[in-house]
């Protein structure tokens, strides 16, 4: 039988399937020899604060799992988006990566019509770093000893207290909106763009609560000055058994959660995603010490799979998306 000759069609098919094919014997070889040199982990946090801190504890502990160095590289601004457009137009080796966070990929998507990179598109998810519980933190001077109580005060008189927030649209701003609203009240609050509310918060003149997670004012709890009226989570606190959860005060749908989570940038062989997520898992419970740290202050140090980590993400950005829409904040 005669042989057709190929075509250019037909040589162009066969030339992008030994391509396909090579890709994909040539990625666990890939896999196998990842990693052979540093990591970086771009930080979109100023350094010296919480997120920043937190990231170079897993970096840490990535570096002993992975027998590299794992160096964290800060490049805070823009509500975190300058770190992550330079997360997502890193090189897709598995050699740089991006520490993501509630604020980068499920707020900020909301709150700006531009956003200089695409939260579903441009990232690949590895697993998430860590969880904190949501605080209704108070000055130890109000006399109400529940968040229940706080509202029913909040009905009656909505200018009796007054909230601090990192800023108009920061989380702490916009935690403490979805609750106004769950909670049928009128709030107040004061934003602190450029200094730290909890001078003001612990003196009690200017401001009486927040909405934050915990690790800003663990200290000033422990020491009587602040104290917790209400956590999110399904179920109370093992650190806190005493503070009810705001599901517990009614309000189910509250749900506002602070996580940090590691990212590749688009078009990352997954064998490597893989190789990192079972790394992840590995780091985030082999040191007793940083697990013990999180639980301190109402969080959790834990690992998910790729495939778990996008679906906590598609279902946290919803719930942020339609907390902000409420609000009606526009940031530009």
């Amino acid at each position: 039988m005669p042989t057709r000759p190929l075509t250019f069609g037909r040589r162009t098919a066969l030339v992008s399937a030994l391509a396909l094919s090579a890709a994909l014997l040539a990625a666990p070889a890939l896999a196998q020899d990842y990693p052979n040199k540093p990591i970086r982990i771009i930080a979109p946090f100023p350094t010296g604060t919480g997120p920043d801190a937190n990231t170079r504890e897993i970096a840490a502990e990535l570096s002993k799992v992975l027998g590299q160095p794992v160096v964290v590289e800060n490049k805070p601004g823009a509500s975190n988006m300058i770190g992550m457009a330079a997360g997502a137009a890193a090189p897709p080796d598995g050699y740089t990566l991006v520490m993501g966070s509630t604020t980068s990929m499920s707020v900020v998507p909301h709150l700006y019509n531009k956003v200089p990179y695409k939260a579903d598109k441009d990232f690949v998810p590895i697993s998430v770093v860590g969880l904190l519980n949501t605080s209704l933190t108070a000055n130890a001077g109000i006399k109400e000893q529940s968040a229940k109580e706080l509202i029913a005060r909040l009905k009656a008189n909505p200018d009796a207290l007054v909230a601090a927030t990192s800023g108009v649209g920061s989380y702490s701003h916009l935690a403490g909106e979805w609750f106004a609203a769950g909670a049928g009240v009128k709030m107040r609050f004061i934003p602190y763009a450029t200094t730290s509310p909890y001078t003001d918060l612990v003196g009690g003149e200017q401001v009486q609560l927040m909405f934050d997670a915990l690790p800003a004012a663990i200290g000033n709890v422990k020491a009587g000055k602040l104290k917790v009226l209400a956590l999110t989570g399904k179920t109370r606190h093992p650190k806190f058994p005493d503070v009810p959860t705001f599901a517990e005060l009614g309000l189910v749908n509250y749900s506002p959660t602070a996580w940090i989570g590691l990212f590749a940038p688009a078009g990352t062989p997954k064998p490597i995603v893989d190789k990192l997520a079972d790394a992840m898992q590995k780091a985030a419970t082999q040191n007793p010490a940083l697990i013990e740290k999180w639980q301190s202050y109402g969080g959790e140090l834990k690992a998910m799979t790729p495939e778990a980590f996008a679906a906590f993400l598609k279902e946290d950005n919803a719930l942020w998306g339609q907390a902000i829409a409420k609000t009606g904040i526009k940031l530009d």
